[in-house]
């Protein structure tokens, strides 16, 4: 299934989304991986994070916004081919759709995933992550400029909040570094 959703991605996502590409699944997949070890999660929960950070975006290959609804049909649609029940196909959906902005998981499994997608905010690769958003971000919208997207990603920063113990241990401090080093910048 990896590489079917590598194969998938690249194949399908514009060659300007400089950070929603297989790298990021990949990113995600790990850290959703590390997340879920942490917080004490089953084999077969891990088998199902494993699932929904594979299919978390690949709605992306048919549009941009609400593109986790599109991931859920593309998760319905090829997730019995690889033996998945309804059920299991539905919690999968349940954490893809968790991921969307603004984050509001109801399950431990949620909170995981959408802990994953977002874990780069307290990483020392922030700032490299948030470049590759920005230029995918101009490359849909060519009038956003250096000071705005500042502006958004303090905004950003100032509303999220994680959700699972990993993250508020060991990204949160981290995360707010970076929001103060912005929040420095634009003084």
């Amino acid at each position: 299934m990896k590489n079917f959703i590598t194969d998938f991605l690249s194949a399908n996502l514009p060659k300007t989304y400089f950070y929603h590409n297989a790298d990021h699944t990949m990113y995600v997949l790990d850290k959703a991986m590390e997340i879920g070890k942490y917080e004490g999660c089953s084999e077969k929960e891990l088998d199902l994070l494993s699932a929904a950070a594979l299919w978390h975006d690949t709605g992306y290959a048919k549009l941009y916004n609400n593109h986790e609804e599109e991931s859920c049909k593309l998760a319905r649609l090829y997730l019995p081919g690889y033996n998945y029940s309804l059920p299991e196909i539905e919690i999968i959906c349940g954490m893809i759709m968790a991921t969307k902005i603004p984050q509001q998981p109801t399950t431990k499994l949620e909170e995981i995933l959408a802990d994953a997608d977002l874990e780069y905010l307290g990483t020392p690769t922030f700032e490299i992550k948030a470049d590759a958003l920005f230029r995918e971000f101009q490359s849909i919208d060519a009038s956003l400029t250096e000071t705005k997207w500042n502006q958004m990603q303090i905004s950003f920063l100032q509303k999220h909040h994680y959700f699972t113990s990993f993250c508020i241990e060991y990204r949160e401090p981290v995360k707010q570094i970076h929001l103060n080093k912005l929040l420095l910048s634009i003084r």
